[in-house]
């Protein structure tokens, strides 16, 4: 798996086969055959042992929003660490010991919060989905500026620029509050 990530991180997904990884390993393709039946199987593997790297997990702590947070932002920081990981997201695989292990983890800092299972899983997938879209949103090329726009008919617009107001809390962490807090009924 060390090999077939490697060569994701260094390469993106497109370059990670049963021959490119045997290659990294100095042996043939059909040797990794006797461990794996699919390059599917390598995927869910190298999934697994990067989801790893969220260890060690916080501790529950007495505000499971906040712990939630950073599990969150341990979650972003696994993605720009590994940029390939995202591809796999929308793939149905198997879940492995570290993805078990992680959800279980996650449930554990909700013990304490009120309300049914299904809205646990619903956040826990929202908290995801938000941590996918910062990471794709920092990928994309950046929005086109509004220099040499005439911008006079839209005076809302113009003051917004203008006056950005008082520093705001990181748009990551207040996006995720908010999501979850309405999700969890906080």
């Amino acid at each position: 798996m060390a090999a077939a990530v490697t060569l994701a991180d260094a390469d993106g997904l497109a370059a990670v086969s049963m021959r490119a990884v045997a290659g990294a390993l100095g042996t043939g393709a059909g040797s990794l055959y006797r461990y794996l039946s699919s390059r599917d199987d390598l995927l869910d593997l190298m999934t697994d042992r990067v989801l790893g790297e969220l260890r060690p997990y916080p501790g529950p702590g007495p505000d499971p929003m906040t712990t939630l947070v950073e599990l969150a932002g341990r979650q972003l920081d696994l993605y720009r660490r590994h940029p390939w990981l995202i591809e796999l997201l929308t793939r149905p695989s198997g879940i492995g010991p570290e993805g078990l292990a992680w959800f279980d983890h996650c449930l554990l800092v909700l013990r304490p919060v009120r309300c049914a299972s299904a809205a646990k899983f619903e956040a826990l997938a929202m908290m995801t989905g938000v941590v996918t879209l910062f990471v794709r949103q920092e990928r994309a090329a950046p929005p086109p500026a509004f220099t040499g726009l005439d911008l006079t008919p839209y005076p809302h617009l113009v003051a917004a620029f203008a006056d950005p107001g008082a520093p705001r809390v990181d748009l990551f962490e207040r996006t995720l509050r908010g999501l979850l807090g309405a999700l969890l009924d906080e």
